[in-house]
């Protein structure tokens, strides 16, 4: 499961609103507040990109469908009718995993038949989107 991005804040909020027994008081206390601090930057981070991220690998999701699909008994207007929705990060997220869906099924059946240049396309593609998801973390200067 991946938690989203509304899960993650709420976490946060529960950690910051409950207070600590007095035996998790000191450095335990100093750590689950640095913890939920990152869990933040991550999720801005997140936030930051992630609508971009997920409507070019949805796009380029459907353009390999659409080239490769049909030389392995799938139409391309299956792809095309999952549409993006509101751009909301739910419903972008919901369009990426049908998306992913077919071009999982696309994979095999190239597998299948040995069909080496569309396996590169779509291993090339897969190494694009994780490339496109990561999270840098540049260090932080505290204020004085």
């Amino acid at each position: 499961m991946t938690p989203t991005v509304t899960e993650l804040l709420n976490g946060c909020i529960l950690t910051l609103m409950t207070s600590p027994r007095p035996e998790d008081t000191g450095m335990f206390a100093a750590a689950r507040i640095r913890l939920t601090a990152l869990v933040n930057r991550l999720v801005a981070l997140e936030c930051a990109d992630g609508t971009a991220v997920r409507v070019w690998e949805n796009a380029a999701l459907r353009a390999l469908i659409a080239e490769a699909g049909p030389r392995h008994g799938m139409p391309p207007g299956d792809a095309m009718k999952i549409t993006d929705g509101d751009y909301s990060l739910a419903a972008l997220d919901a369009a990426n995993a049908r998306l992913r869906s077919l071009v999982m099924r696309l994979h095999e059946a190239a597998e299948q038949a040995r069909d080496t240049e569309i396996d590169r396309k779509i291993l090339k593609l897969y190494c694009e989107m994780a490339r496109r998801r990561e999270l840098h973390l540049a260090p932080i200067k505290p204020v004085a």
